[in-house]
């Protein structure tokens, strides 16, 4: 390249964050309306969404009722980082706990309500000490305060792209 040709600018990659809502949310909007609110997923989804379109950053959604589906999902590694709900199995999944770490990517809890108020075993909990944050109680409110803080990781360069690795682990 000469002095006087133009350098091109560095392609800017955008954070990829994946929603991943485990056993039970599915049913949001009518279960337990008292503890969990009369929002459905798609419409925490939706305000998901537009939070995304607001900071930039690319959303991918996953719900499931079954452990595996969750864990193949996470497996995928094709995200930057991840919100994880994972209902119940806060309190049931070693192995939820064992593929997050595996990953190797951030991820923010997030919950509707308050697991530590609730019921005596609601309060173990496998996955707080290897959150990057942690938003509970606070409805859907939490996940997009959890999407901020995110993007707030990634503009400080706290959390980095993975290009390429959906690839190298197909390969």
């Amino acid at each position: 390249m000469s002095a006087t040709e133009p350098t091109r600018p560095a392609a800017r990659r955008v954070l990829r964050v994946l929603v991943l809502n485990g056993p039970n949310l599915n049913l949001l909007g009518t279960r337990e309306p008292a503890i969990y609110g009369r929002e459905t997923l798609d419409e925490i989804n939706a305000g998901i969404a537009a939070s995304a379109a607001e900071l930039d950053v690319m959303v991918t959604f996953f719900q499931s009722n079954h452990e595996g589906a969750l864990i193949d999902r996470l497996h995928a590694r094709d995200f930057d980082a991840a919100i994880v709900n994972a209902a119940g199995l806060t309190h049931t999944s070693v192995s939820l706990r064992d593929a997050l770490l595996a990953v190797e990517r951030p991820f923010v809890e997030v919950h509707l309500s308050d697991p530590s108020t609730r019921e005596p075993f609601r309060r173990v909990n496998f996955l707080e000490d290897i959150a990057a944050a942690r938003f509970v109680g606070l409805h859907a409110r939490g996940y997009t305060l959890a999407l901020e803080e995110l993007a707030r990781r990634w503009a400080a360069g706290l959390i980095p792209a993975h290009a390429g690795d959906a690839e190298a682990s197909n390969g």
